[in-house]
């Protein structure tokens, strides 16, 4: 280690003081200790040999003798026509008119610097060449290097004559030697052109003999020089798609250690309340960054770096800036709490940065600050598109500040970022205000964007100020990707709750008072919630619906403002026919055979003698055919064809074409041969039979969205295998069904059996959900994709693909074998089947686990994709479609996945939810869903057990789905047709509001009127009177009685009940229906007044004798006798 160390403190670029560091564009290690500067260095040390060429790269194409490296010849050819057509457009506007061009890259280091001679050497050989210096001409590319690099460039000859037509001319320096005759060589060249003027990078403070001199020379060949720092940038802004894959590569592994190991570890260190540095915390990340397996990415660890060290902030001392380093300071999370986390890494030279605030039980501005940040972030990744101007994003990010927070506009950092690639931050592309670069297509950008030093409310002093910070890595598109999106930056993600105080005094208090109430639990909520200010869980639920019910509202008022109107019908026009063509000429025809009815299976056409001349018809415009025999074993055959015009064929495009034709409708022929009749007919109905089939499987594949073709594993990697597998549906044919594997390839999955006919492929980019259900109480175990479009298994189109193992026989026969002697209680059978469970459940976990790895990858980021498990502890039973299932909901839908045909809704799909014959005394209710479509049929799941409505109603609550609750079903279909062809009014009415029956208790309660207006269409008015005022009866108040007085003198007033049953009869015999029986009218009235289960009113036996009229029923009681809140049939006096 000794050896190391002097070795390592002869290196010049070391930074030794903050000057010196700023020159390279790094300075997080001036914060460290020299001892930890070099850790940190030999840390590097075989990163930095790889970055100074000393290893293969993966992708060389063209090896020079006697070494192991080699350079890829066809992107150094791309890259080199690339870089000569930039200067020569660009010349004398970017370019300052230069001649030549000058690059010097420095000896190798061990240090994290960003040069653009390193960036160019790196770009356009692929490989940083230390020590090297290349003259670009417009006719010649000069190389001085050693003897090494002079044979590695060799290769390049004929490549640069082909790609640009400049040859390749060597200057081989000896080692101790410091180049100057070399370099009088190179001088003599240049200025063999009329007053060349050189391009150089002057920013650059030249290191080592050999710089040195050449610096020297170039400052004393009096040739005017100019500084092409600023315009080098531009040339590597746009990154061509290897580019790309490496940015995306370095991103995936930014984002995959601080999903994998840094919030993992910070919430390690939260829960368990341990003391952890922040420089510890920093040493943990970087070696999971130098070593991917650590973070579960699968990359070779001689292509990764880090650019720069992790940075870990927390306890007020925050600094924004991308040279901040770690101290040594403790992790502070006592709450509230911010803590600052910002890593980058490197991927062949190419760098990602990622950037997270974490909230430790944060308060109100803490909140609303990342909120206004967090927005102003995605407003400025939105702005990233082809043609804007670079500091309309800065713009962008700051309106949306000046509008929501205007007091944190001088809070917000003065650039949101800058371009990112070979550099951490490229000259020229920095995202502020006054940047006026045009933005294109292929350029990646560091967003970065926080709050400095903000004021907190607190009277701890590590609590007084904190900072917010964002950081992504976006590529710009049409559409801006985040290629670092696998790390959450939601505030349900990084927000963290745990002070559990006020949990703890609750349920101190709860006991006391329990206690004090002797068991009355209603005393104890009202006393708990009075004593301790605290809200009961259905309170708050109630509160958040209420809070949903307005967001929901205002959701539904904007998409229904921009679709507009539109028929609520969901049915579809009624397909058109093909053109049926049995023969397209005459000579197809086959010959006549005795005038006899003929079936030709080739051309699918039946030919029937009519007037001794054979006429062909196809087979599809039959209907239907038919035999039959009489008493004198004549048969006959009827056949009746399909009729354009007709009631159940309507005219389409192709009969159209001939409206003025005559079609024949039936046919029948007479025969004394039953044996041929029987034939034809079944030959007739078979071979209808398979042309309905197959235009019915060509019609529905005409509907399928075109699916990119499966690329197989091949070389690339082994495919992930399952074995042995079913799957549903199942395909077609009548032979015995085989089971298949399931194979993941590069793009999709492949399922497959023995028979060559019987394989399924299904593109990951088709797949919406995809499930892992492992057996439990079912008998068995399965992988289930729901799909974004239908594909055909076998003859079946369909949305829903499973595979599945039985782990257990469904059946099972009692008693049907012998038990063992050795086993008469079947213990070991039922291990046995225990461990078949575990073994099976186990492989499906492999095969779920390997997909999530490969869905990991950065390819599949922009597919959201990972298998999701169903929460059985949420389950309930109910009716989807006809039988009774087990449904479960995951993190997103609503699935059932055991039954045919399967259920799954997708959660985010879902407008409102409403819980259906809810009330008092109810065994079952049901659920019904209505989609964000209103052109879609509502999901009404039946039969929900009573028991599980508080546990339906809380999932529905957390996972923020708006609920309602109602006594009756309704009718949907005219409800949703109501909303959409008069949306202006659903919105003015309140929106779905009309269907919160608490509201509507309430204004009963305060209002009757509103209880008069209302009359039901499907009960009778006098029914609904005497069944509602039950319940209303079991109360009554002074007023009552009062107001049952007023009534007695009102019905001394009116009719008698012998005057209401003449006016009712008379009223019958008018409209000269039949006068019924005085038992009819008693059964009719009995029924109609106190059916479907109402218990009857009380009343007297002496008004139980004598019924209500039947024509009671039907219309309303006169004005004297409607009754208003009182239970009791008052009789007349006078009676």
């Amino acid at each position: 280690m000794t050896s190391k160390m002097e070795e390592m403190s002869d290196l010049p670029v070391l930074p030794k003081d903050r000057d010196h560091a700023a020159d390279f564009g790094f300075s997080p290690l001036l914060e460290m200790p020299l001892e930890r500067r070099y850790k940190f260095c030999a840390g590097n040390f075989l990163m930095a040999e790889r970055r100074s060429g000393s290893v293969q790269a993966s992708n060389g194409k063209a090896t020079s003798a006697g070494t192991a490296y080699n350079i890829d010849l066809n992107s150094f050819s791309m890259r080199l026509k690339k870089f000569y057509s930039h200067w020569n457009e660009h010349k004398s506007d970017l370019w300052g008119s230069v001649d030549v061009i000058a690059i010097a890259t420095p000896p190798p280091s061990e240090d994290l610097r960003y040069l653009k001679s390193s960036a160019l050497s790196t770009w356009l050989l692929g490989y940083e060449f230390p020590e090297t210096i290349m003259i670009f001409m417009e006719k010649q590319l000069h190389f001085l290097c050693s003897q090494k690099k002079a044979s590695l460039v060799e290769v390049l000859k004929t490549s640069a004559k082909e790609a640009v037509g400049v040859d390749v001319v060597i200057h081989v320096k000896v080692k101790t030697d410091d180049g100057s005759t070399q370099m009088d060589a190179i001088f003599r060249a240049i200025q063999a052109q009329s007053t060349p003027t050189i391009g150089h990078l002057a920013k650059e403070v030249p290191e080592g003999k050999l710089l040195d001199t050449w610096s020297e020379k170039l400052k004393n060949s009096g040739i005017e020089l100019s500084d092409i720092t600023y315009w080098l940038s531009d040339l590597f802004s746009i990154k061509d798609s290897v580019e790309l894959t490496n940015v995306k590569k370095a991103a995936f592994l930014t984002a995959s250690v601080m999903k994998n190991v840094v919030v993992p570890n910070l919430e390690n260190v939260i829960d368990e309340e341990k003391k952890v540095t922040h420089s510890s915390l920093m040493d943990d990340t970087e070696k999971a960054i130098v070593d991917p397996t650590k973070a579960k990415v699968r990359l070779k660890a001689e292509n990764v770096d880090i650019c720069y060290p992790p940075i870990f902030q927390s306890g007020g001392k925050f600094d924004l800036r991308p040279s901040a380093a770690s101290n040594d300071d403790y992790l502070h999370y006592d709450p509230p709490s911010v803590i600052i986390c910002a890593i980058g890494s490197r991927y062949n030279s190419y760098c990602s940065n990622l950037a997270r605030t974490f909230l430790i039980d944060a308060n109100a501005q803490q909140s609303k600050a990342y909120g206004v940040l967090l927005k102003a972030h995605e407003v400025a990744i939105s702005a990233l598109r082809p043609g804007n101007k670079i500091g309309d994003v800065y713009q962008a990010a700051l309106s949306v500040v000046e509008k929501d927070a205007p007091d944190l506009v001088t809070k917000l950092t003065k650039s949101a970022g800058t371009g990112i690639g070979l550099e951490f931050r490229e000259s020229g592309l920095s995202i502020n205000a006054k940047n006026d670069r045009i933005l294109k297509q292929g350029m990646v950008f560091n967003v970065s964007l926080g709050f400095q030093n903000l004021q907190s409310p607190e009277d701890k002093p590590k609590n007084l100020e904190f900072s917010l910070l964002l950081a992504d890595t976006i590529v710009v598109g049409e559409k801006p990707e985040v290629v670092t999106s696998l790390s959450s930056k939601a505030v349900k993600d990084i927000a963290y709750s745990f002070n559990e105080e006020g949990d703890d005094n609750e349920e101190e208090e709860r006991p006391k008072v329990k206690a004090d109430a002797h068991g009355l639990e209603t005393l104890s909520k009202t006393t708990l919630r009075s004593d301790n200010q605290e809200i009961s869980k259905e309170e708050l639920r109630r509160q958040h619906q209420a809070e949903l019910a307005r967001q929901k509202n205002e959701e539904t008022a904007r998409r229904l403002a921009g679709v507009g109107s539109g028929s609520g019908d969901n049915r579809t026009a009624s397909r058109t026919s093909t053109d049926l063509i049995a023969y397209k000429n005459v000579n197809e025809v086959p010959p006549p055979r005795d005038c006899m009815i003929q079936i030709d299976q080739k051309n699918e056409a039946i030919l029937l003698p009519i007037y001794g001349s054979m006429v062909p018809f196809h087979v599809a415009t039959v209907r239907t055919v038919t035999s039959q025999q009489d008493t004198n074993r004549t048969c006959y055959i009827r056949i009746i064809f399909n009729v354009p015009g007709t009631a159940f064929n309507p005219h389409d495009a192709n009969t159209l074409k001939f409206q003025g034709s005559i079609y024949l409708k039936e046919v029948s022929f007479r025969s004394k041969d039953p044996r041929h009749i029987s034939e034809v007919v079944q030959g007739i109905k078979s071979l209808r039979r398979q042309v309905v089939a197959r235009e019915s499987e060509r019609a529905e594949r005409a509907t399928l969205v075109t699916q990119e073709k499966l690329q197989l594993a091949g070389n690339k990697f082994k495919p992930i295998k399952l074995f042995d597998l079913w799957i549903r549906p199942v395909f077609g044919g009548r032979g015995r069904k085989m089971p298949g594997s399931l194979e993941a390839h590069v793009n999709g999955f492949r399922y497959s059996t023995s028979r060559p006919d019987e394989r399924v492929d299904i593109m990951y980019g088709n797949i919406k959900h995809a499930f892992f259900q492992p057996v439990e109480n079912e008998m068995i175990t399965l992988v289930h994709f729901h799909l974004h479009n239908h594909i055909m298994v076998g003859t079946k189109k369909t949305k829903d693909v499973q595979f599945y193992v039985e782990v257990m026989d469904v059946v099972q026969t009692l008693g049907g074998g012998k038990r063992s002697a050795y086993d008469p209680d079947e213990i070991e059978e039922e291990q046995r089947e225990r461990d078949r469970k575990n073994k099976v459940n186990m492989d499906f976990q492999s095969f779920v686990n390997r997909v999530n790895d490969l869905w990991g990858q950065p390819q599949f980021s922009g597919l959201d994709l990972e298998f999701d498990q169903p929460l059985r502890e949420l389950g309930f039973h109910g009716v989807p479609y006809k039988s009774s299932a087990f449904i479960v909901p995951t993190s997103s839908c609503l699935v059932e996945l055991i039954e045919n045909p399967f259920l799954v809704i997708t959660l985010a799909e879902i407008e409102i939810v409403n819980l259906e014959r809810v009330g008092l005394g109810q065994k079952n209710f049901d659920l019904t869903i209505v989609f964000k479509d209103f052109k879609r049929d509502v999901l009404r799941i039946d039969s929900i057990p009573a028991t599980s409505l508080d546990g339906i109603k809380e999932w529905l609550n957390t996972t923020d789905i708006k609920y309602y609750e109602s006594r009756l079903n309704l009718n949907w279909r005219q409800i949703l047709k109501t909303i959409t062809d008069d949306p202006q009014s659903f919105i003015d009415d309140g929106g779905w509001e009309f269907l919160n029956m608490e509201v509507g208790d309430s204004d009963s309660e305060q209002s009757e009127e509103s209880d008069q207006g209302y009359e039901p269409s499907d009960v009778q008015s006098e029914s609904e009177s005497l069944s509602g005022s039950d319940s209303e009866s079991l109360v009554e108040s002074e007023d009552d009685e009062e107001d049952d007085e007023e009534e007695d003198s009102e019905e001394e007033e009116g009719k008698t009940w012998e005057e209401l049953e003449r006016e009712a009869s008379n009223a019958d015999r008018e409209k000269g229906g039949e006068s019924d029986s005085e038992e009819e009218r008693n059964r009719r009235k009995t029924k109609t007044a106190f059916g479907k289960g109402r218990a009857l009113p009380p009343v007297s036996s002496s008004s139980a004798k004598r019924p209500l009229p039947s024509s009671s029923a039907k219309r309303p009681l006169p004005s004297s006798r409607q009754f208003s809140g009182s239970s009791s049939i008052k009789r007349p006096k006078n009676r």
